[in-house]
């Protein structure tokens, strides 16, 4: 039977808050939150971690004020209990649960989805549904709530299951999966900032064990809502049937996710082409991977694409990539002499290695001049081609003009012959422009 709401309970906290022993509570209470503040800032010393879950952005943002603060105040009312009636206690130890909540709740869902919109619609809702159950249970309203929500009542196959049990184990629900995010984010983070040149093997192992962790919370969280986890063979079959049509290229995507950090075929850092589509990987999802061209433009492309096409990876093997550029001088010119020069300027532009040093090829001799081919090589194409490749022709035009050797430029011979002149006097004969010559008449 559910109990009525009796307003006299509320009246008697009302009257209780405007006693003197209110005010050595309200004392009480306010030397919590200075020492919460104060083991909060030495555990944090002097650097200021940004985005951090337990210490926050300044402090009292954090997950672990609000909880040192819970725990110190609950520590004063059992102290203070057996010498004065708790009054603020009963509301401020409400407020501080939610506040840990809140906390909790918007810290973890931002440090594990930096970039999503939805955030900040997640944590206005559950503020707002904390501070719901805040003034319900001060009101003392929710046990006549709950009790309504003990009588609602129905059958799922052979489990009996009341809108109590339901919203309890929602709430415990999401409770457990914001721990499995909490931990699965410190993990990713923890791996990924580790030293060393497998950051491909290390993105594959926090994408696996981030995906263990929310499947044993999911599976932790369906317990708690009541729901039997045996029904969840059939719900299987019925998602296998689902991606074998309607999932498949999703599941698809994320296999070879798995197969590609597995292989290392494609890493972290390597410059590929992908359907005419040329950059740096910067990040490899479990679904798609990032590439990032010079001109800043980036592409989102399937983990299935990666598989199946043909796709061209500079810096597998070997990072170091070749590039060239030409070069006519004009014929007379002492080649072998220039090629001693342009390898001398090319050598110290900027990003161009030694190993393999620069060298210029006679590669054609064309009718406009002799082409001179230069050859060198970057091992951070990353950066881009194009900058360091205006900087050899520019390194490459200065030599060859402190040198005076001249670039060819197009250069047409005509020769006229009798053949030619026989032509332009018949045209001319025919136009009646010129006169054809003959012999003087008598």
């Amino acid at each position: 039977m559910a109990r009525s709401f009796d307003p006299a309970t509320f009246d008697e906290l009302v009257r209780s808050l405007t006693q003197r022993s209110a005010a050595a509570e309200l004392l009480a209470i306010a030397g919590c939150l200075v020492l919460a503040w104060l083991i909060v800032r030495l555990l944090r010393g002097r650097e200021r971690p940004v985005g951090s879950v337990w210490f926050g952005n300044r402090i009292v943002d954090g997950v672990l004020f609000p909880v040192l603060a819970l725990a110190l105040a609950f520590a004063a009312r059992v102290t203070l209990e057996n010498t004065i009636r708790p009054a603020v206690f009963r509301v401020a130890i409400p407020i501080l649960v939610s506040l840990a909540v809140i906390r909790l709740s918007a810290r973890v869902l931002r440090a594990t989805f930096p970039q999503s919109r939805w955030v900040t619609a997640v944590e206005r809702s559950v503020s707002w549904l904390a501070w719901i159950a805040v003034v319900l249970w001060v009101t003392g309203i929710s046990p006549q709530l709950l009790d309504a929500m003990d009588e609602v009542r129905w059958k799922v196959g052979a489990t009996q299951m009341t809108l109590r049990n339901l919203v309890e184990g929602t709430i415990t629900a999401s409770f457990v999966l914001v721990l499995a995010l909490w931990v699965s984010a410190a993990v990713e983070r923890k791996l990924l900032a580790g030293s060393g040149h497998d950051l491909s093997i290390r993105k594959m192992i926090a994408t696996i064990v981030r995906t263990l962790l929310l499947f044993v919370g999911l599976l932790l969280a369906l317990s708690a809502v009541g729901i039997d986890l045996t029904a969840l063979s059939v719900f299987g079959g019925a998602v296998g049937v689902g991606l074998g049509f309607g999932f498949q290229k999703i599941a698809s995507n994320y296999i070879s996710g798995f197969v590609i950090l597995a292989e290392r075929s494609l890493r972290i850092g390597d410059m590929v082409k992908v359907d005419n589509f040329e950059g740096r990987i910067t990040d490899i999802r479990t679904r798609y991977t990032l590439i990032r061209s010079p001109n800043g433009r980036q592409a989102i492309v399937p983990n299935e694409t990666l598989i199946t096409q043909r796709v061209e990876n500079a810096s597998l093997a070997d990072p170091r990539l070749a590039l060239t550029t030409s070069v006519l001088v004009a014929y007379g010119t002492d080649v072998r002499a220039v090629q001693t020069l342009l390898c001398e300027a090319v050598r110290p532009v900027p990003r161009v290695i030694d190993d393999p040093a620069p060298i210029v090829m006679l590669s054609a001799f064309t009718p406009d001049g002799i082409e001179l081919t230069v050859q060198f090589s970057i091992n951070d194409a990353d950066k881009g081609q194009g900058n360091v490749k205006s900087a050899v022709n520019l390194a490459v035009l200065d030599a060859l003009n402190a040198a005076g050797v001249r670039i060819a430029q197009p250069q047409r011979v005509l020769q006229a012959g009798e053949s030619l002149a026989g032509a332009v006097a018949a045209w001319g004969e025919r136009s009646g422009a010129v006169s054809p010559p003959g012999p003087a008449s008598a």
